[in-house]
């Protein structure tokens, strides 16, 4: 079974596996496995730039998302005679078959299939099957190709390594063959400082506490302390140093935290 890696980590948003999935697609058909893919509206490969926390304690994330050619594709169950699994595992959308059949576009969680209004065809990411098919010399989907920095990886699942890795909503029940490396988890950010010596505050204990546990750091040479790897929930904050305390609430249930300068008095 064919699958993807992807490592955030490596990703720098360049955005050349979009711009590379762009140029195989748009102006070329490549039938039976897809039809033309339109030159916007379409992303059959997406990258997704997220900011997160606030000034001046932020990070922005860049995170390559593509169909997931699911184990358990609710686009098979939605329109079996259209849509089908290779023997590799990849999942094919037949634009003959899936013509007028617009419903296909909702039954992708992930939002992976959009709809073709000129050619009345829903379309998503194939994997690039018509080159691994036609005896082509690159023999990869071209995202992988075009990636410059190592971050896309596709392969045999067996073969590639997979310890470590998470999927996107395995709530959904999908079991994707898309796998993730180094995704983001919520973090709470800040500065500390005395606004008597109107100095910043290295060394400090910072401790977050809530029901999903207990996490720690310390102020840097810049006052700046960083409570990374956060789950989701919410938290108490312990800011001390030198017989001093403060005591903050901060939830990291819907985004990363950026709590700014923080006095220590």
């Amino acid at each position: 079974m064919k699958a993807f890696v992807i490592d955030l980590e490596k990703c720098v948003g360049c955005h050349d596996c979009q711009i590379g999935c762009k140029d195989e697609h748009c102006g070329n058909d490549w039938s039976p496995y897809a039809k033309p893919q339109p030159e916007t509206g379409h992303f059959w490969m997406k990258v997704n730039q997220t900011e997160r926390g606030a000034r001046p304690h932020v990070k922005v994330t860049y995170q390559p998302t593509m169909c997931n050619h699911c184990e358990n594709a609710p686009c098979i169950g939605a329109a079996p005679e259209a849509v089908y699994r290779r023997e590799d595992g990849l999942i094919v959308i037949d634009p003959e078959k899936a013509k007028g059949n617009k419903k296909l576009v909702d039954s992708c969680p992930y939002g992976a299939i959009y709809w073709n209004a000129e050619l009345e065809i829903p379309q998503k990411c194939t994997g690039c099957a018509h080159l691994l098919d036609g005896g082509h010399p690159l023999s990869t989907p071209r995202c992988v190709d075009n990636c410059h920095v190592g971050a896309i990886e596709f392969g045999e699942m067996d073969d590639l390594d997979l310890e470590g890795t998470e999927v996107l909503h395995p709530e959904y029940g999908t079991r994707p063959h898309v796998f993730y490396r180094n995704l983001p988890k919520k973090f709470i950010a800040g500065t500390v400082y005395d606004p008597e010596a109107e100095e910043i505050i290295e060394g400090a204990s910072v401790t977050a506490e809530g029901e999903e546990g207990s996490f720690a750091a310390t102020t840097d040479s810049w006052g700046d302390f960083w409570l990374r790897g956060l789950p989701d929930g919410d938290w108490k904050v312990t800011i001390a140093k030198d017989g001093k305390q403060k005591v903050l609430e901060a939830s990291t249930r819907k985004e990363d935290v950026g709590l700014g300068d923080v006095a220590l008095a």
